[in-house]
């Protein structure tokens, strides 16, 4: 079939047959390729075996012949004797001649030495490998030590010794650089010749078998020819490729000029010199270096070595400030130490120290306390010319109602005690009262109710003598024997007036008798304690009270220096509308007047008044003199000390410190509490808490209602005082409630307008007291109603199983007998046998007949059962009871 175009009518080109490719029996190497027009064409196949293939053990060897005719035969000849052999031998092995098995065992063990040998070589390559890393990671890491170390030393090394110390460095990095390179190529050189001769055993026992045929002259040993041209005189040149799997680029070989590849790998020292040539100082170094060079010694700049203040505890940024270092320069000092630390970080002392010496600088301890250093003028001793007689502080102590402050009425001729709320004395008064004599004492009156116990201790500490008072008709008190142990603890004469003798039923040498229990050994019983019978009602007994106080001074000879600094203590400190923050100051020694600044625990401020205890405006005040303090700067707690200091800066530096120290104490004790309150949880189970915030008129009554509402915690519910403060009630303390769901406690204060609005609005409970009696009685009912109720068991009666009823659909059923008390439906019962609880549980049904009954009593029948529990059998006892909750109470 001919096919045409439009071409003019000539023929296309085509094929008839496709091409073919005749394999012919006789020869597998050769194959017979058909072509168009008759034509046919006789090519010859290269046959390949897979890359890796060893022949099998025993296989004869394959020779490379110079003809490939011959090669040919020869293989094909070899092979076919192998196969016949390897059939021979599968068919009957004892066909083998004895030289065949020797030569085959012989060819095995040989085979299995090489193996061994070759695992030994690995295992030995593999070691050295290790070895080499592990010495190449020690020298590296000796390497960084010593570049570290010359850094170090080239910093402190003038610009010359450095710049030879970089040449030197180079010339060393080139040496090496060559010297590695050298041995580098030793060792591959070694490893050519190695090579051979390793891969020469294996050829005896796996030949390869040549890919393609190649005379045997020419120096290829196995692998690929590759045909690279023709030379000059036209012969062809075929050189030996070596093959992919034996033979590898050697690692350290550097590649040829021809070769485009990007490098790979790190840049090296000695590459990048090798590659560019010896490195040169740029222009700029050597410019900077010759104008070094030209500047005169007193020219360069001089490093100023200072003495720095090292505090307690410093930041790395503000040390180096004060040693005008750069901080990179002290944090690099710092890891030297061992120390990792960034500019924020602070350091203590001891390695401030060490950093500042190893910097040339000189170091100055001192101690964040350093600033009370001086205060007071401690360092200043008062003469006997400077001293003068100074008036008696004296402390009235005792029980609740025994008549302090009426005894004190009495003497001052006043009556202070009808404007006390509830007839008892919230907070300490000071007062002076002038003798007919012309000698003047200061009293100090403290409260006696047991809330009020740390103000006590404060007034005895501050005072020369204690006047106890003690009612004839109710003799010693427990409030009493507190203020005995705080006069004993204060280590300060006691005067016992024994008060109320005026009353029918006073027995005041029953008192005395009752003092000798507490070691009050009075003058009458034979000991030296002055007591004096006194009547605060009618006025007897007052001027021999008064003569005891000025015998008792005598003793003392209590004498001050009134030309010196003011120093005394704080006696109470309250909040007043128009003038802020009052302190009462009683002044110990020397004198104070208006415009010095002062220190007050936490707070400091410059007296702006001076107010005398009846409220007239004074100039100063001496020793033994009370005085109310205006234009004070924070809240002094009631018993702080009052020292005036040369300026204000020294006295707020002062405060701040000690108001430190306050936060951190209260952060450890909350940090302490709250990983008690975790423990505490996890055995005992979390206490309910009822917040409070309490804001009282003067520092003293907060301290004790506070602490007195603390007082009342149990493991179960305690008082969470979120605020205790002085002044009147504001709008954040109404928002400080609210975000804790907390209740406000006014004591003998008010909220403003705003304070009521914002309370009203967001539902906050704000109750206001007068009497501290009221606030504990009504915060321990709160208290009593968050307990959880106590569980009470009350026994009803017994009933005896006489039957058991067996009922499709109900279960077991009890007919009883009731023996004691009563049975009720709905309560708790428990099933006995032979005197042991088996169950426990309640009743579901309760019937007499076919009734069904609230209770029944003794001596009646009924039938009982169980919820959920049918196990009943005759004899049985079921005991029946009541749970009762009760409420407790604190």
């Amino acid at each position: 079939m001919t096919d045409t175009n439009d071409k003019g009518g000539r023929k296309s080109l085509s094929l008839n047959k496709p091409l073919e490719m005749k394999k012919n029996a006789g020869d597998s190497g050769q194959v017979r390729q058909n072509i168009s027009h008759g034509r046919s064409k006789t090519v010859q196949v290269e046959v390949r075996k897979k890359r890796g293939a060893s022949p099998a053990a025993g296989a004869t060897k394959t020779t490379v012949s110079a003809k490939p005719s011959a090669a040919k035969k020869t293989l094909s000849v070899k092979k076919n004797t192998a196969t016949a052999s390897s059939k021979e031998t599968a068919s009957d092995p004892n066909l083998l001649t004895q030289d065949e098995k020797s030569a085959r065992a012989a060819a095995l063990l040989l085979a299995k030495k090489q193996q061994e040998e070759q695992q030994k070589l690995d295992a030995l390559k593999a070691e050295e490998e290790a070895k080499r890393a592990e010495e190449e990671a020690a020298r590296k890491r000796i390497e960084e030590k010593e570049k570290k170390e010359k850094e170090r030393a080239a910093k402190r090394r003038s610009p010359e010794e450095r710049r030879r110390a970089e040449e030197e460095e180079a010339k060393r990095l080139l040496e090496e650089a060559a010297a590695a390179k050298e041995a580098q190529a030793a060792k591959h050189r070694e490893k050519a010749k190695a090579k051979p001769q390793a891969e020469e055993p294996k050829r005896t026992t796996a030949p390869r078998v040549a890919k393609t045929s190649a005379r045997p002259d020419s120096g290829n040993t196995g692998g690929e020819v590759e045909d690279t041209g023709r030379d000059r005189t036209g012969v062809r040149k075929k050189v030996a490729k070596p093959s992919r799997g034996n033979e590898e680029r050697p690692s350290g070989a550097r590649r040829g000029a021809d070769d485009q590849r990007r490098r790979s790998g790190r840049l090296t020292i000695g590459d990048a010199l090798n590659d560019r040539g010896p490195k040169q100082r740029s222009l700029a170094s050597i410019k900077r270096a010759r104008k070094k060079q030209q500047m005169q010694p007193e020219d360069l700049p001089q490093k100023v070595y200072r003495e720095v203040t090292i505090p307690e505890v410093i930041s790395v940024q503000e040390l180096a400030n004060r040693m005008s270092e750069r901080v990179v320069d002290v944090v690099k000092a710092l890891m030297k130490l061992g120390i990792m630390a960034t500019p924020p970080q602070t350091i203590d002392a001891d390695t401030a120290e060490l950093i500042v010496t190893d910097l040339g600088h000189t170091p100055k301890r001192v101690a964040a306390s350093d600033v009370e250093i001086g205060l007071g003028g401690d360092d200043e001793e008062d003469t006997d010319e400077n001293m003068v007689p100074r008036a008696p502080v004296v402390a009235i102590m005792g029980h609740v109602d025994h008549g302090k402050t009426s005894l004190l009425d009495a003497m001052r001729k006043t009556d202070v005690a009808a404007g006390e709320a509830g007839g008892i004395t919230q907070h300490i008064g000071a007062y002076q009262v002038k003798l007919k004599s012309g000698d003047t004492i200061t009293f100090l009156d403290t409260p006696g109710h047991e809330a009020f116990t740390a103000m006590r201790m404060r007034g005895a500490q501050v005072t020369d003598v204690v006047i106890l008072v003690v009612a004839a008709d109710d003799s010693v008190m427990p409030q009493t024997i507190e203020a005995i142990k705080h006069a004993k603890a204060a280590e300060v004469p006691i005067i016992v007036a024994i008060n109320k003798c005026d009353k029918p039923g006073a027995n005041p040498d029953k008192v005395r008798q009752e003092l000798l229990q507490h070691e009050i050994f009075v003058e009458e019983m034979g000991g030296d304690v002055l007591s004096v019978e006194v009547s605060a009602l009618q006025g007897t007994g007052l001027d021999k009270l008064q003569e005891a106080i000025m015998l008792q001074a005598e003793i003392l000879e209590l004498k001050a220096n009134p030309d010196r600094s003011a120093q005394g203590s704080v006696v109470e400190a309250k909040i007043e509308t128009g003038r802020g923050m009052v302190a009462t100051i009683l002044v110990k020694r020397g004198t104070l007047r208006i415009g010095d600044n002062f220190v007050a625990g936490p707070a400091y401020g410059k007296v702006r008044a001076l107010l005398d205890y009846r409220g007239n405006q004074v100039e100063e005040a001496g020793p033994s003199i009370p005085v109310e303090v205006l234009g004070i700067q924070g809240t002094p707690e009631a018993g702080d000390e009052f020292v005036v200091t040369e300026n204000e800066a020294k006295a707020k530096e002062i405060a701040e410190y000690r108001q430190q120290v306050a936060k951190e104490k209260k952060v450890t004790a909350t940090a302490r509490g709250s990983i008690e309150q975790m423990f505490t949880a996890i055995q005992e189970g979390t206490a309910d808490e009822l917040p409070v915030v309490i804001k009282a008129d003067v520092q003293g009554s907060a301290e004790a209602i506070s602490a007195s509402l603390e007082k009342l915690a149990t493991d179960e519910v305690k008082v969470n005082v979120l605020l205790s403060a002085v002044g009147g009630i504001t709008e954040s303390d109404v928002n400080l409630a609210a975000a804790s769901n907390a209740m406000i406690i006014a004591f003998n204060t008010r909220a403003n307008k705003q304070a009521r609005e914002a309370a009203s609005a967001k539902g906050i409970d704000i109750q206001y007291y007068s009497v501290i009696y009221n606030v504990i009685d009504d915060i321990k009912a709160m208290l009593s109603g968050m307990l959880a109720p106590t569980l009470r068991e009350d026994f009803l009666g017994y009933a005896e199983i006489r039957e058991v009823f067996n009922i499709s659909k109900v279960g077991k059923i009890g007919g009883c007998m009731v023996t004691e008390g009563t049975v009720k439906r709905g309560a708790k019962v428990r099933l006995l046998r032979d005197d042991v609880v088996i169950h426990e549980g309640t009743l579901a049904t309760l019937k007499r007949f076919k009734d069904e009954v609230k209770e029944v009593k003794s001596g009646m029948e009924c039938g009982m059962a169980f919820e959920n529990y049918h196990d009943i059998q005759v004899g049985d006892f079921i005991e029946c009871f009541e749970v009762v909750e009760v409420a407790r109470e604190l």
